[in-house]
């Protein structure tokens, strides 16, 4: 029966073909191909109905829902154009407003929030670092050889390093070899030995060159927070008085200008940079005049952070250096190295590297409260003999910290009741 009327509607197809003058001998051919056609189209033609046969249900069932959404969509379209007006008009104010607010209740307030503050943000390297030395400390019973090998692995994995651990050891070898002092009492000498080392490499303050403007020199490589360093301490001299000016010298890194920008808005200061790719020492040259010219009281500038391994990247960091020193007698008056608390004892082999090219002198360590291995700060402190000035320990505006070592060893080792 089907083959029967398939043979049919081929043979209608050959009559109709031989009608539009096709040679005999093609007709059959002809004849399977306009079939093939013919049911291709007619299937195509049934899935377009269904589908949209099944479109069209859809809206007559989610009438009131849609209507609702137009309506939401018509109201916060109306709503959104003022939104970003509003922010980007408040957001030059608002940082600037609270940070001096902050800064004058500091002193009305004791040690005791700082130091709340302090512990908070090194939570990662008292859960870690303090945790096992008071497990070690209170197992032993005294002084001994055992103690001081399960220390020294302490101390060596918490990132002091192995020259900073085995000057740790030594003194308390010094101090209680041949004896069997209480555990307590060599601990209580190891607290005091760290904070020796921290304090050796600087004071306790920031000392800032009595000079105007003063230049400071941020340099580290990229990913170490570098730029919202800049950002913090363009803030914290605004909030104290200071007129300051941010040159944005790291023109090869994408939107690191952008970036730099940002920061200066929201602290409520100006900027020199130019187009991206363009000449650091350039913008340096700007910076400088202008600072000079407009009479600002700090001037910070931003510094490319390729890899620390390339040459010559550091080459034009001295390129940099010669530019201001010519510009401005004694200029730049610090260069500061921002280096990556988390990357552990890379940041002391950039410290190193960087010392040597661009004469640091001192260190902002950034992202303390990220990592569990605080010794670092103990590290560069001895082996280089480079102040650490300023620590982070938060992404507040405010936790980035003048560096107390007093405060510090309280921070870290303290039972959370000091005063």
């Amino acid at each position: 029966m089907n083959e029967s009327l398939l043979n049919r509607i081929l043979e209608a197809l050959q009559e109709l073909l031989a009608r539009f003058g096709v040679a005999e001998a093609s007709r059959p051919m002809g004849a399977l191909v306009a079939l093939y056609l013919v049911v291709t189209l007619l299937v195509l033609f049934f899935v377009l109905l269904v589908w949209k046969l099944s479109k069209d249900k859809k809206p007559s069932q989610e009438v009131a829902p849609t209507a609702e959404q137009e309506d939401v969509q018509v109201e916060s379209a109306e709503e959104e154009p003022p939104v970003p007006v509003e922010v980007a008009e408040a957001e030059m104010p608002l940082p600037t407003e609270p940070e001096p607010v902050a800064v004058e209740e500091a002193p009305a307030v004791t040690g005791v929030s700082v130091l709340s503050r302090m512990r908070s943000g090194l939570g990662k390297t008292r859960d870690s670092l303090v945790g096992r030395l008071d497990n070690l400390f209170q197992g032993k019973a005294g002084f001994s050889q055992e103690l001081i090998d399960e220390l020294e692995e302490i101390l060596i994995t918490s990132d002091f390093g192995m020259a900073t651990t085995m000057t740790l050891i030594d003194s308390l070898q010094t101090r209680f070899g041949g004896t069997s002092a209480a555990a307590n009492k060599v601990y209580a000498a190891l607290k005091e030995e760290i904070a020796t080392l921290l304090r050796q490499a600087g004071s306790d303050e920031v000392v800032e060159p009595d000079t105007t403007p003063q230049v400071v020199m941020m340099v580290g490589v990229n990913g170490v927070g570098k730029t919202t360093t800049i950002g913090k301490l363009a803030s914290r001299a605004k909030s104290e008085g200071k007129s300051v000016l941010l040159g944005a010298g790291d023109t090869f890194r994408a939107a690191a200008a952008d970036q730099l920008e940002v920061w200066s808005e929201r602290a409520g200061v100006d900027i020199v940079r130019h187009k991206e790719g363009g000449d650091p020492a350039a913008v340096a040259f700007d910076a400088v005049k202008a600072a000079v010219a407009r009479k600002v009281d700090l001037l910070l500038l931003d510094t490319a952070g390729r890899l620390h391994t390339k040459a010559n990247l550091m080459e034009e960091l001295k390129k940099v250096r010669r530019v201001l020193a010519r510009e401005l007698d004694g200029a730049p008056h610090q260069t500061l190295l921002v280096v990556d608390a988390t990357t552990g004892q890379n940041a002391l082999a950039q410290a190193r590297l960087f010392k040597e090219a661009v004469e640091v002198d001192g260190i902002v360590l950034t992202k303390l409260d990220g990592t569990a291995k605080g010794g670092i700060v103990a590290a560069i402190s001895s082996d280089l003999q480079i102040p650490v000035l300023y620590i982070g320990i938060g992404e507040q505006i405010d936790d980035l910290r003048p560096f107390n070592p007093d405060l510090f060893v309280e921070a870290l080792f303290g039972d959370g009741n000091d005063a």
